[in-house]
């Protein structure tokens, strides 16, 4: 689950532990990484409240989350006093500790919509470069439009494999029964665009404008709300994702399968032949660029 990397990027705490403490404050809360086993439990249970997962499925156990601190991984978790609202939770991977994945991050519903997530993510960013790691990687299910714009828009993460049927079946509350398609990202972590980002100047796409410029629309949305796949025969493509993939998983299971299969296809093959995901429109659309040929 890790992406090899190399401790390449020159540390930026003073500039990263600033960014965090901004993004902690506007958000309300107080972040801190967490070692005692209280505190790990109470993670537990958030994620199982976030998740629901199927009975004697968890996602993470206190004693996992402990045994992960012991040896030094990372585990933080943001307050509004007392009160838990959201948690995350990353560990080292190779090369010899030079890279970090981040494996779980989620927020409570009475925190949402406060910047928790960017603020925990920001913390996870100052942690990580003060361990000399330059590049953090996880995963995201690409079909979730408010994560990949937060992912690839507000962290300016970059997508760097498309991972069919990741996890295998999970059934929880979020990702339903069907396959757990994933992308890859990789966090560059002194890298221009993220630094940029972290400071709240995030570069922003317009899929409209490229459209009008000669983008093609290699998927895009039928009038039923089904996908519609196009040409990809331009330097910028542009691949659809639905408005509310959970909910249309709930409401209609068999046209949430079909975008699974057409993202698959159009998306992974696009990344595959070599394409770059270089932005996200949060009304709904991935922007490619390929290499001239």
């Amino acid at each position: 689950m890790t992406e090899v990397v190399t401790n390449t990027a020159p540390p930026l705490p003073d500039e990263s532990a600033a960014a965090a403490a901004g993004a902690a404050l506007a958000s309300g809360v107080r972040i801190r990484t967490l070692t005692e086993l209280a505190d790990l439990a109470a993670v537990s249970r958030l994620f199982e409240a976030i998740w629901r997962p199927a009975p004697g499925n968890p996602l993470v156990t206190t004693e996992l989350l402990r045994a992960m601190v012991s040896a030094g991984n990372y585990v933080a978790g943001a307050f509004d006093g007392t009160e838990l609202l959201g948690a995350c939770f990353a560990f080292f991977g190779e090369p010899a500790k030079g890279g970090l994945h981040s494996h779980i991050a989620g927020v409570a519903a009475a925190g949402h919509g406060r910047g928790i997530g960017f603020a925990l993510k920001l913390h996870q960013r100052a942690w990580a470069l003060r361990q000399g790691v330059a590049v953090i990687s996880w995963t995201f299910d690409p079909l979730v439009r408010r994560n990949a714009h937060f992912n690839l828009t507000k962290l300016a993460a970059r997508p760097a494999h498309y991972l069919p049927d990741f996890y295998g079946p999970m059934q929880d509350g979020i990702n339903g029964t069907g396959d757990t398609d994933r992308l890859m990202v990789a966090w560059d972590l002194a890298s221009p665009a993220v630094r940029a980002a972290a400071a709240g100047r995030p570069d922003r796409v317009d899929a409209a404008a490229l459209r009008a410029g000669g983008a093609v629309a290699a998927l895009a949305a039928g009038p039923d709300g089904g996908p519609v796949p196009g040409p990809a025969d331009a330097p910028v493509v542009l691949v659809a994702i639905p408005p509310d993939i959970e909910a249309l998983r709930r409401a209609d299971p068999g046209r949430g399968r079909a975008w699974r299969v057409a993202v698959r296809e159009v998306l992974g093959g696009l990344l595959a032949g070599g394409a770059a995901v270089t932005g996200f429109d949060r009304a709904g659309w991935y922007v490619l660029t390929k290499e001239p040929s």
